[in-house]
């Protein structure tokens, strides 16, 4: 992409980031429940709360409220939480670690199983191949990723031993011991992405293969290895990338149920206890990191399609 591109690109971002923060802080707002009633406890004073709520700065008018933390935000501070007490940053930098690993290596499953088995389920059209994975396409779709992540538990870790049910270890104690807390998540939060790569990289090459320049290609005798390696694959793979890029915005959010299920700190925990506690700071930090990682994921997916397709670098 041409800089003024990638700079138009950026702004649209940060603006996207902003009305993502006015958004997120405003519907926060109607969410039933006073989080200084919950701290203070059912036996509390009315005047108490009050005290409470005047710490918190939660009497202050909303417009003043959020331009405080527009304002945090801009100098890299999130806010505090109101429970612990701790900084939203520090929070969260703990917890991420778990749920990016569990969602790089589902999106690296996803890829490796599924891109390669619709490719070749789109140039095998109507044999067995192309009927067995459209099959397991379909089944993969249908299984909710928490039911798959139950299973794995329940087969791989309780009934075989190989690997642990729960928990998360850092990839500083060993990459060994990292991946073997990571794959029972990565594996069924992948493997239903797995399942939509595989169904549009087979309907993409299916449809590169009735394009008239194959077939010109195919009359004038070209190699069929070459055919494929120079022309479907990369025609193929434009509108795959744009999936990939949706599909990657899914895995960080659906990673929170599997995060419960397989007991892991991550993100999606944080979360889930912000919620019950009406700790709107760490929500409002979680939902404005996870539109960030949006963003920039999409900024790549525009970089390789302008890779793959010429016309788009010219334009």
């Amino acid at each position: 992409m041409r800089p003024a591109a990638v700079l138009t690109r950026i702004g649209g971002g940060l603006i996207v980031l902003w009305l993502v923060s006015l958004l997120t802080f405003s519907l926060l707002q109607l969410v039933p429940g006073d989080p200084a009633e919950l701290i203070a406890g059912d036996s509390a004073s009315p005047e108490r709360v009050l005290q409470i709520r005047t710490e918190l700065g939660l009497d202050r008018p909303l417009p003043a409220q959020y331009a405080t933390w527009l304002g945090g935000i801009v100098q890299g501070d999130l806010g505090t939480s109101i429970f612990t007490g701790d900084p939203v940053t520090d929070a969260i930098v703990r917890a991420a670690p778990a749920t990016l690993s569990i969602t790089v290596v589902a999106l690296l499953i996803a890829v490796v199983v599924g891109v390669p088995a619709g490719v070749v389920a789109g140039l095998r059209q109507g044999s067995w191949v192309d009927r067995t994975v459209s099959l397991l396409a379909t089944i993969g779709i249908a299984m909710p990723g928490f039911w798959v992540a139950m299973l794995l538990v329940l087969v791989l870790a309780l009934g075989f031993s190989w690997l642990p049910a729960t928990g998360y270890s850092p990839i500083g104690d060993g990459v060994g011991e990292w991946l073997s807390h990571v794959i029972i998540p990565s594996t069924a939060l992948g493997l239903a992405t797995a399942a939509e790569l595989a169904r549009h990289a087979r309907g993409c090459v299916s449809d590169v293969l009735e394009r008239p320049y194959i077939r010109t290609a195919r009359a004038r005798g070209a190699h069929p290895v070459w055919l494929v390696r120079h022309h479907v694959l990369r025609n193929a793979a434009i509108p795959v990338v744009t999936v990939l890029g949706l599909q990657a915005g899914r895995l960080l959010g659906g990673s929170i149920v599997i995060e419960m299920v397989c007991g892991i700190d991550g993100l999606g925990t944080l979360a889930i206890n912000a919620i019950l506690q009406r700790d709107f700071p760490i929500l409002q930090g979680y939902v404005l990191l996870a539109a960030a990682i949006v963003v920039v994921i999409n900024l790549v997916v525009d970089g390789v399609y302008s890779w793959l397709n010429p016309k788009v670098r010219t334009s």
